[in-house]
Formats: structure tokens, C-alpha cells, sequence
């Protein structure tokens, strides 16, 4: 498997492969650890979102906080130290929502999704920051509120749109 690029981020590696028909044919193949998506939620229901530059598309975007799973890393693990890192809360409960692979006709990369509850402050000689290329702003929202920004075109993420769906409506409180 030659590489022919290698970032901090990814890989790109080009390699001859037999299909199951028996077909050989030149594949590029973008290689990314797996990452995972946090789908924070406060005990009120609302969930937490991150804003931060994304250069690629040269932009502010609107996301659930995510990163990749560092070598050696639980996923749990790696959604633990990403939520402090990103929105400077620690979960209490973490759970295993799914896994997608976003892109598999050019990148293994593997998302696996979770839900974060019981966000507490982390202590304060915690390690987890957010890294130097991130300039983040965390805010929480109302599931409609995030819906809405969906739906107006301020959340342009699709991990974001798809983690969404994870969150269930509020039960509107019932007159006394």
C-alpha cells in the first residue's frame, strides 16, 4: 500500500485491489482514524453545540463537538476527552449511539457516534483543551432551536444534521 501523502490528519494511500468479481483496479484510498460525534445534553434538554473556523469551506460552522480517536484510545475514552476539550464540560454518562462510515467510496474513516449526559465542569488541573488550530465557542440550544438553525442553513455539517435526529422532542409541560 503506497502512501503518497500523510498529514497530522490523514493519509492518502493508491494501491492496486482484486475485486470480489475478480476485476483488478487502481483504488485511492483517503485513510482517517476513527472519530467520534458527541451529542451532549444538559439535564434541561438542551443540547450543546461548538463554533469554530473551518477552512476548508472557509467558514464558521455550527457542529456537535467531535475529534478523532487518538492511538491507543478507547472511543468512550476519546468522547470523554473531546467533550472537555471542545466544550469544556466532562460527561458523567456516555452512551454508544452508532457507527457510520460517511464516505466509504474514497475514506475509511468511521463515525461513531454518542450521547453525553450529566455535563459537569472537569476539575481544575484537567489536561483536556482544545487543541491549537481551535478557536471554539460553545453554546446550548433547545432541540427546536437547533433544528431551526438547520433548516435556515446555519448548521451546514452533516454529522451535525444526522446527530440530530438522536434527539428526542420535548414533552410541552402540561397546564396545571
Amino acid at each position: 500500500m503506497p502512501t503518497v501523502f500523510e498529514s497530522r490528519v490523514f493519509s492518502v494511500e493508491v494501491e492496486r485491489i482484486r475485486y470480489p468479481n475478480g476485476q483488478v483496479h487502481e483504488v485511492t484510498t483517503v485513510r482517517h482514524p476513527p472519530s467520534v460525534v458527541l451529542v451532549p445534553m444538559q439535564n434541561d434538554g438542551r443540547v450543546v453545540l461548538v463554533r469554530q473556523y473551518r477552512p476548508s469551506i472557509g467558514r464558521m460552522t455550527w457542529e456537535l463537538p467531535a475529534g478523532s480517536v487518538e492511538r491507543g484510545e478507547t472511543p468512550e475514552g476519546a468522547a470523554a476527552r473531546e467533550s472537555e476539550e471542545e466544550t469544556g464540560l466532562r460527561p458523567a454518562g456516555i452512551r454508544r449511539l452508532c457507527a457510520l462510515f460517511p464516505a466509504p467510496g474514497f475514506c475509511d474513516e468511521e463515525l461513531i457516534f454518542f450521547q453525553l449526559t450529566d455535563l459537569r465542569q472537569p476539575p481544575a488541573d484537567s489536561p483536556h483543551r482544545p487543541d491549537a488550530d481551535e478557536d471554539i465557542v460553545t453554546r446550548a440550544f433547545t432541540p427546536d432551536e437547533a433544528r431551526a438553525m438547520l433548516a435556515r442553513g446555519d448548521i451546514v455539517d452533516l454529522k451535525t444534521a444526522y446527530g440530530l435526529t438522536f434527539i428526542q422532542p420535548q414533552p410541552e409541560s402540561l397546564p396545571r
